[in-house]
């Protein structure tokens, strides 16, 4: 009889440390539920966030527009300058008045590739097979010293997201991407908290990201506002057209 209860303790601490019987498919199930449930995630139409930015004293601040179904636009604001990259659901373009350039301008291949990832409006795991991704339970990993499941999540153009959620809310509190772009790997890593409900789902109110290997270079964003199924136009996403020269600058001077 002793034996049987050894036998059996061993089974339950290997179901408690390993999740046995869990899928990737009812980690995602238990994720989206948590977040508020499919239904929810999928009424909401659009979003408009405003933070604050800090990476190391570098202070700024950062907006974002997004709408359904691939559209998303982010702004950077610092003295009174702002940079804003956006994509269209077709191509990407931004203005970068940093750079010295203030006209917008067609973002390039590699660029528009993230814009493109961000621009999922509900994220790799809703209908994840419909968009070409496949996902995968990896066990069990830890995040800052705390237990997590691991997810893999291929997408259909061959990048990766490594999901942490978290044991007891099954919510995301780490993502970790990796890039194949020309032969080379960027790797990033977001890491996130401080829930809050927002038309009935869970959105991230601190978000810290930035490269793998270098967490001093990560910038830290505490959203301020996030504004559900607000009213954004097409047009928000679109390139602007560069002003027109004036007739000034359009003169040659005579010789």
């Amino acid at each position: 009889m002793s034996v049987l209860r050894s036998i059996l303790a061993s089974l339950v601490c290997f179901i408690a440390l390993n999740g046995y019987a869990q899928t990737a498919e009812e980690l995602v199930a238990k994720n989206l539920q948590a977040k508020g449930g499919v239904e929810k995630i999928k009424a909401i139409k659009s979003l408009r966030m405003i933070g604050d930015f800090d990476a190391g004293g570098f202070k700024a601040t950062v907006g974002e527009l997004s709408r359904r179904p691939d559209m998303v636009k982010e702004t950077f604001t610092l003295q009174g300058m702002t940079q804003v990259q956006a994509y269209d659901g077709s191509s990407g373009w931004q203005i970068s008045p940093f750079g010295g350039r203030k006209d917008p301008e067609m973002l390039g291949e590699d660029d528009v590739r993230g814009l493109a990832e961000d621009a999922d409006f509900d994220g790799p795991l809703v209908d994840a097979a419909a968009k070409g991704n496949k996902i995968e339970y990896l066990g069990h990993d830890q995040v800052d010293g705390d237990d997590a499941y691991k997810l893999k999540v291929t997408l259909k153009n061959g990048d990766i997201f490594y999901y942490y959620l978290d044991p007891d809310t099954y919510i995301e509190i780490q993502v970790e991407k990796q890039q194949f772009i020309r032969g080379s790997v960027r790797e990033s890593v977001t890491m996130l908290g401080s829930y809050k409900p927002v038309n009935g789902v869970m959105y991230p109110f601190f978000i810290e990201s930035g490269p793998k290997d270098n967490p001093e270079r990560r910038g830290k964003i505490t959203v301020t506002k996030m504004e559900a199924n607000v009213p954004i136009e097409n047009s928000e996403f679109k390139m602007p057209a560069a002003p027109a020269a004036s007739p000034a600058a359009k003169s040659t001077p005579k010789q």
